[in-house]
């Protein structure tokens, strides 16, 4: 039934009102979703965010009004967003938190004929409920089985239905058969409208932690490449240090007459190794087991700095 002039003027004002007070705003599909489901979700955002829903040639209508209205809106770009069976549901609050209650509120629904599955749907085996009367079905279906009990019983995994692919009559019949919902369904986020800015629901997937790593990736190829072209940047700076002091140290512990604070725990163990081991028993012991581990570090830093030393005008290149 047609909405009658002051009911489309009344909603005309509401959604203008949304466009106005929210400056978030989700596009959502709502495919099988029924009006309980849609009704529970309405309640579990009451306070942080409002649902609409609407005819797209109504929606439609209303954002080029907004536009015409304030001309200096962003929200034009919504018009091309009314197409299929979709809703808006607008916020001023956290996206990531609206996103976690609306893909919350799902059911499970049968597989209905003519459909498209959304995703695999695979039959366990094991024992079905079915009386031995019904075996000629499951053959239909190319589903082996074997008669156990009384009833039939799958003997393998069946892989039934592909996503994508239509349920057909048979398949339907057997879900129901087996009392399998293989289906849920709910709000499907398919775009963003954040302050002007329209973009698809995936880039929600993009959380700090993502963020920081691929951060920390470039920062590392950033060093790389600064220290293979010998060009000192705020991401190699440590590491060219690093390689300065294992050349620097490297040269001193083959020098008697020349040290620094640094280099002399170096030299005083490779004067004499034993004074940093443990003594093998006791409580008292594990003191000097930490310090030759330390030391054993350091040695190995010493030895992988010799070909560092260009410092002092070889032909290779240092990384400083």
């Amino acid at each position: 039934m047609p909405l009658s002039a002051e009911r489309k003027a009344e909603y005309f004002s509401h959604f203008k009102d949304l466009l106005t007070n929210y400056s978030k705003c989700f596009v959502v599909e709502i495919d099988n979703v029924g009006s309980m489901q849609l009704q529970q979700t309405r309640i579990s955002l009451r306070g942080t965010a409002e649902v609409l829903m609407g005819k797209n040639t109504m929606m439609r209508k209303c954002v080029r009004e907004y536009v015409e209205e304030n001309p200096d809106s962003p929200v034009a770009q919504l018009e091309d967003c009314c197409r299929g069976n979709v809703g808006f549901v607008f916020t001023n609050g956290d996206l990531g938190e609206i996103r976690k209650v609306l893909e919350s509120n799902v059911r499970p629904a049968p597989a209905k004929v003519g459909t498209k599955a959304p995703i695999d749907v695979v039959v366990p085996k094991g024992p079905t409920g079915c009386d031995p009367g019904q075996t000629a079905f499951f053959q239909t279906l190319q589903i082996s089985t074997k008669i156990t009990r009384g009833q039939i019983e799958m003997t393998n995994d069946t892989h039934l239905i592909s996503a994508g692919d239509k349920v057909t009559a048979s398949q339907a019949a057997l879900l129901q058969k087996l009392s399998i919902e293989p289906f849920t369904y709910g709000m499907v986020l398919k775009m963003v409208y954040d302050s002007g800015s329209l973009f698809d629901a995936k880039v929600l997937d993009i959380t700090d932690d993502v963020l920081t790593q691929k951060f920390v990736a470039a920062l590392n190829t950033i060093s790389k490449l600064s220290l293979a072209l010998n060009m000192p940047t705020e991401a190699s700076v440590t590491h060219s240090v690093a390689n300065a002091f294992k050349a620097i140290l490297a040269v001193t512990v083959e020098l008697e007459n020349y040290t620094f604070d640094k280099a002399d725990i170096y030299k005083a163990y490779l004067a004499d190794p034993s004074a940093f081991a443990g003594s093998g028993g006791g409580g008292g012991g594990g003191g000097g087991g930490d310090a030759a581990a330390v030391v054993e570090e350091a040695e190995e830093e010493v030895e992988e700095a010799p070909p560092a030393v260009d410092m002092f005008g070889g032909d290779d290149g240092g990384d400083y």
